[in-house]
């Protein structure tokens, strides 16, 4: 089954936007337009509504049900139960209040260990616990491919190692880490996986409890949603680390690790992320068991990266002003291009750009 293009674009208003019109949108791990489901439910929030939720008059029960309901069903489509699915501002915000409370529940001589490939918002909070006696050791990228090695973790696990945090995809070469494997590696040595999936959840959905990771992140707005952070944490954990949230939100394990309150529309907003999931699985797969669309859907985003991927690598062969970083084969990496030029990038970027795209 080949993905429908015209229906998948038919879900999208930003393809039938006039002041769009010509644009070739390909801002890599930038992020992505919102789909029609999200838009219509953030506008839907608005008007109808827009209170402090779960009062008892009934439009703030309904706020209080479309933002139960997004997280409960955005938890279904990564395998978890909805206590695992932490919701904040963005994966920065959700990553520095995470390093708080390690902070707070580590002691001096402990060891985080992360890497150079990632994006800072899952390495610089964790390298400032360094001011607090926290040891902080460095995986670092092999130089010339720019890939984090196994062998360099290993090198670097010891007893005193409490978590280990990388990306389940570099944002700039594009490679998918092999995770569940590493993240076995970790849990051998008695440590704790955190995992930034910013670069990898926007070509599907991922499979927390396939992966292993007790802690996983990434962002909406890079999967066809509103703005905002999500940590899929285990509740057991949450509820061994320090509370950072209200008081008197000490007991709730999806609040524990919030300490602002939620922006109540852009998380009722999230269920339209499902709704388009559901929607494009139920087009192409209209007699299947529903139970297995998060499978089905993640297969299908990926059969036509591959397909648009290869076709872009061809074509950057034949380049002779720039050398592509990374691996050259598509099977191994998301569609994250990155390339050497022999100009500067925002040379490049403007006169992309004069060129609509």
């Amino acid at each position: 089954m080949s993905l429908d293009l015209s229906f998948v674009r038919s879900q999208f208003p930003a393809f039938s936007e006039p002041s769009l019109e010509g644009w070739v949108f390909c801002e890599n791990a930038g992020g992505s337009y919102p789909c029609r489901a999200v838009t219509e439910r953030l506008a839907g929030f608005y008007e109808q509504t827009k209170m402090q939720p779960y009062y008892p008059a009934t439009p703030s029960l309904d706020a209080g049900k479309a933002m139960d309901d997004a997280r409960a069903r955005l938890a279904s489509w990564l395998g978890v139960a909805s206590d695992w699915v932490s919701l904040g501002p963005s994966t920065t915000q959700n990553t520095y209040v995470l390093s708080q409370a390690f902070g707070e529940w580590l002691t001096a001589g402990d060891i985080i260990v992360v890497t150079n490939q990632d994006h800072e918002s899952n390495s610089g909070p964790w390298r400032r616990l360094a001011s607090r006696g926290i040891e902080v050791r460095e995986w670092s990228v092999d130089q010339k491919t720019g890939r984090l090695e196994e062998s360099g973790l290993k090198a670097l696990l010891c007893d005193r190692v409490k978590l280990v945090a990388f990306p389940h995809c570099s944002n700039i070469i594009g490679e998918i880490n092999p995770a569940e494997d590493w993240v076995e590696i970790i849990h051998a040595e008695g440590a704790l996986a955190c995992v930034d999936g910013v670069s990898f959840a926007p070509h599907g959905l991922p499979n927390i409890p396939t992966i292993g990771a007790d802690i996983y992140l990434f962002s909406t707005y890079k999967t066809f949603g509103p703005h905002q952070g999500v940590m899929v944490i285990d509740p057991a954990l949450v509820h061994q680390l320090p509370n950072q949230g209200h008081e008197f939100n000490g007991d709730s394990a999806v609040k524990r690790l919030t300490p602002a309150g939620p922006d109540h529309a852009q998380v009722a907003a999230i269920a339209g992320i499902i709704d388009y999931f559901e929607r494009l699985d139920a087009h192409h797969y209209p007699e299947r068991d529903p139970a297995e669309a998060p499978a089905r859907v993640r297969a299908l985003i990926r059969e036509q990266e591959v397909s648009l991927t290869t076709a872009l690598l061809d074509y950057i062969d034949g380049l002779t002003r720039a050398q592509l970083l990374g691996p050259r084969d598509p099977a191994v990496k998301a569609p994250t291009i990155a390339l050497r030029c022999d100009r500067s990038g925002i040379e490049v970027a403007r006169d992309l750009a004069e060129r609509g795209i």
